[in-house]
């Protein structure tokens, strides 16, 4: 039993660490912070327990007791117990404090630093925060004023005088003091300030301003506040959002899980806004997982092991005691996101097909006699054991994971995907279970008018499910996706004007 304090990062899922990600994978529970990135906490695991921690900043001291108490219950009766902090638990973390506690309760603990958002998100942005003939020092202090009994805040009128760069977190709210003192202690009042919102982000936020202006920005936290010369380096132009190429499109994402994280990301990184609507779940097989642990005992008997899903690689490889057991087999994988998870657990893909599909995976395939072994879901098309077999091949399916339809979505939520502009599926099963949704009136729900798809069987299903306009998505990947509804929506608005 181990307690993760796990870093989160400054916001953007793609700058988690990979021990962090795999951690959150396999957690039982996770207690995060408020300002945790839910497309981080997509990463965690359906049947995992979700605990919001998160203190707003006026919170009193009793809630960080509180959070002890919680990390020492959940520690004594779960294997992994995952806490979620921003940045890194030990930079204005109180990581260091939720050790004291668990030590003191005999508790087993990890701690997985994080990217601190104090020096993160200005460099995201090009701001360095030391930089040759301007800053050849750089000081991380809190905006706050102190917690009773955490002893006096900051001395800002010494930080004043001891130069180079100044970052201040959660430092919003006192700004205006802030920027009061460090004048008062000699900063110029025309010193450069960078302050960025939500950095990281898609809702990312850059004012540029001075000292004397600081007080006068408006900008919802978190935020980083930049003081000093190299605050007026970097990018111009940031000072708003940029559009991005989906500004004002709203898409549906119908994936869930740890897969929906990438997705969603791409999506709102290119301006759009999304709507998240995951419609299957994966459980257990029917066997309760023999089959595949049978398999993983027996891996030396097949001469390669084809992969059509990133689940498919978590299940199968949660029973291989040792990357080594593969030695002498090749592996296959449907494509490049597949690819990445074979690589997390320490294997490296022997074919990876140009057009990332099972019909591509079966192209690519040369003729043979051997064994094959193929771990997937039970509703997966049965593509690559006909495709294989007439070159030749024997084919063991496994059952290595059931997919099965979510919970019924909130009314409220469907209206949105209504209205929306368009859809994106990333499998058949998704296609199935999106056309048996209903609205509060009992008609089925309206498709937007554009559909994506992943794969050329996921495209089919769509189009034999009646819906319009169905394209395939670009490499089959979520940054294909994204350029497919791209290249939609400037057409669109090609032929509008």
């Amino acid at each position: 039993m181990t307690v993760y304090l796990v870093g989160a990062g400054p916001g953007d899922p793609g700058l988690l660490t990979r021990r962090g990600a795999r951690v959150l994978r396999r957690a039982d529970v996770v207690l995060h912070d408020r300002l945790v990135s839910p497309a981080v906490l997509d990463l965690v695991p359906p049947s995992a327990e979700l605990i919001d921690v998160g203190k707003m900043p006026d919170a009193s001291g009793d809630q960080q007791a509180e959070i002890g108490r919680l990390l020492v219950e959940h520690g004594r009766r779960h294997h992994n117990v995952v806490r979620l902090k921003g940045g890194d638990p030990f930079l204005f973390g109180r990581g260091g404090e939720e050790i004291e506690v668990l030590d003191a309760a005999g508790i087993d603990w990890e701690v997985v630093p994080g990217v601190t958002s104090a020096f993160a998100v200005p460099a995201a942005l090009g701001i360095p925060v030391t930089h040759r003939g301007l800053a050849s020092s750089v000081t991380v202090v809190t905006g706050r004023v102190g917690e009773t009994g955490a002893g006096p805040g900051p001395d800002w009128e010494a930080l004043a005088r001891a130069g180079g760069t100044l970052i201040v977190v959660m430092g919003m709210t006192t700004r205006d003091a802030v920027a009061d003192a460090l004048m008062r202690g000699g900063r110029a009042p025309d010193t450069p300030v960078a302050v960025i919102s939500r950095g990281t982000l898609p809702a990312e936020r850059l004012v540029r301003t001075t000292l004397a202006g600081l007080a006068g920005v408006e900008l919802e936290g978190p935020a980083v506040i930049v003081i000093g010369p190299v605050a007026a380096l970097g990018r111009a132009g940031r000072d708003a959002p940029s559009g991005g190429a989906l500004a004002g499109r709203t898409v549906v994402a119908t994936r869930s899980g740890d897969r929906a994280a990438g997705l969603t990301n791409a999506l709102e990184r290119a301006g759009a806004v999304v709507v998240k609507l995951p419609l299957t779940r994966t459980v257990d097989p029917a066997d309760g997982g023999d089959a595949v642990r049978a398999a993983a005992a027996s891996l030396a008997t097949f001469d390669w092991v084809v992969f059509t899903s990133q689940n498919a690689v978590d299940r199968l490889m949660a029973e291989v005691r040792d990357a080594r057991a593969l030695a002498g087999v090749a592996v296959a994988a449907v494509g490049p996101a597949t690819a990445d998870a074979l690589r997390l657990a320490g294997v490296e893909p022997d074919l990876v097909p140009a057009e990332n599909s099972a019909r591509g995976l079966v192209e690519e395939f040369a003729d043979g006699a051997g064994r094959v072994l193929f771990p997937c879901a039970n509703l997966a098309a049965d593509t690559i054991e006909t495709g294989l077999g007439e070159k030749g091949w024997t084919v063991e399916r496994v059952e290595a994971y059931r997919t099965v339809p979510a919970a019924a979505p909130d009314p409220a939520l469907l209206d949105r995907v209504a209205a929306a502009d368009a859809i994106t599926f990333a499998a058949t099963s998704s296609v199935q279970a999106f056309s048996a949704l209903t609205m509060a009136d009992g008609t089925p729900v309206p498709v937007p008018p554009h559909v994506v798809c992943i794969g050329p069987t996921t495209a089919a299903a769509a189009r034999a499910a009646g819906m319009a306009n169905v394209a395939e998505a670009w490499g089959s990947s979520a940054e294909g996706m994204v350029r497919e509804l791209v290249d939609h929506f400037d057409h669109v608005s090609g032929d509008a004007s």
